[in-house]
């Protein structure tokens, strides 16, 4: 009897356990490659600047911050006859996309902004989030009709990716440049293959809209944000949440991984940027940045001398990392 017992129980159990498909253990296999190139590059170059003796972080990090007080208005245009909702840079610094609520999303020539290169017109709402591929000249939109798109500098439409529930939040591309993340209003972040379109993973986990997403520059590493005021750390080798960060009282809408790869900044509704640790598992910092809610926070991307972050305030503001003396 206890034998048979034991057999159901196993069964039971088995039937509980979905294997993914082929195409996301592929993908997991390929983004583990990335990843380990990726680290052993960064954690070398960590230790050459550590090892040379003419190496001066206080001193960098005051000249790159003296740099950005230095930052002047340069030229300006009328996006759209909408309110704008997202802007991203080329790789080279040669384009600059824009998106409004109006759901078209345009290409202008850096650096004056007159030019118009192309028009990219295929969402049937507002588009919410634009984003460059950080290897290839193509970008990404995200929408409220819940699709995401992928398009050529041209104005070619080459992908949607179809499959949320509800209206899309942001978009953001993978380090190696082959996937595509998306968060949404369903509840769900979801991994899309570029190249076949093919939806590769639909990851649950907050219990209200997901609205932030980032991935680290090693690319082993995911993070999502959401109105549950949560910040999640997801393993994309093996699918798993790997941290949990609580902090933030309300809707915590951006999250950005530093350069070093140790650290994640997030801004939300409380008007507060909070940095923390992923080999600490704690908030190292709070900031109280704005008098408003903080929409957008991102590291410069070189060495993370820096953390930019915009508010409904209407400012934007350079924050000095203390993270490097971390």
């Amino acid at each position: 009897m206890r034998l048979r017992k034991m057999m159901w129980t196993r069964k039971s159990f088995s039937t509980l356990f979905t294997e993914g498909p082929k195409e996301l253990r592929e993908a997991r296999i390929e983004i583990a490659k990335f990843s380990v190139k990726r680290a052993a590059v960064r954690i070398q170059r960590a230790k050459r600047r550590r090892d040379d003796p003419d190496e001066d972080v206080e001193a960098e990090t005051k000249w790159a911050l003296k740099q950005a007080k230095g930052m002047v208005l340069d030229c300006s245009n009328f996006g759209d006859d909408r309110p704008l909702t997202g802007c991203s840079f080329s790789r080279d610094g040669k384009i600059l996309a824009t998106c409004s609520l109006s759901g078209v999303t345009k290409l202008w020539e850096m650096p004056q902004v007159t030019n118009k290169i192309a028009v990219l017109k295929d969402h049937k709402e507002r588009a919410t989030d634009v984003v460059f591929s950080p290897v290839d000249d193509i970008l990404a939109t995200a929408s409220a009709d819940r699709t995401a798109k992928l398009w050529k500098t041209d104005g070619t439409l080459l992908q949607t990716f179809e499959g949320h529930l509800d209206r899309l939040a942001r978009v953001a591309f993978h380090p190696s440049g082959k996937y595509l993340g998306t968060t949404s209003f369903d509840k769900t972040w979801r991994l899309w293959d570029i190249n076949t379109g093919a939806e590769l993973l639909l990851q649950e986990g907050h219990s209200r809209s997901v609205y932030g997403i980032a991935f680290q520059q090693d690319g082993a590493l995911a993070a999502s944000s959401g109105l549950d005021s949560l910040a999640r750390v997801w393993d994309l080798r093996t699918g798993r949440s790997i941290l949990v960060f609580q902090g933030h009282i309300k809707p915590v809408l951006s999250v950005t991984f530093s350069p070093n790869g140790y650290h994640l900044a997030s801004g939300g509704e409380d008007n507060q940027c909070r940095i923390w640790d992923l080999r600490m598992r704690k908030s190292l910092y709070i900031i109280p940045a704005h008098a408003n809610l903080v929409s957008q926070v991102k590291y410069e991307p070189q060495e993370g001398y820096f953390l930019a972050t915009a508010s409904y305030d209407m400012k934007v503001n350079a924050e000095i990392s203390r993270l490097l003396k971390a």
